[in-house]
């Protein structure tokens, strides 16, 4: 079974991109999360890291939209 909560490096892992670049999108809150325990460490949860996914879906096929693809006669 799966955890409702996800450490950063999992969330990297996911995505496919570095820790850096997650806690740069945790600490940005392009990306939410919590703090949690005496130390403070990031959490994902699970259901926020599928919603953010689908957004950026979203926002990628807006883009794509926006800016179709044009051939070019060079």
């Amino acid at each position: 079974m799966e955890g409702r909560f996800m450490q950063l490096s999992d969330v990297a892992a996911e995505l496919n991109v570095s820790d850096s670049q997650v806690y740069h999108m945790v600490r940005s809150g392009e990306l939410p999360a919590i703090k949690v325990g005496g130390r403070g460490q990031w959490r994902v949860e699970r259901a926020r890291l599928e919603a953010y996914i689908e957004q950026k879906y979203a926002e990628t096929a807006d883009w794509v939209r926006t800016n179709p693809l044009v051939d070019r006669d060079d």
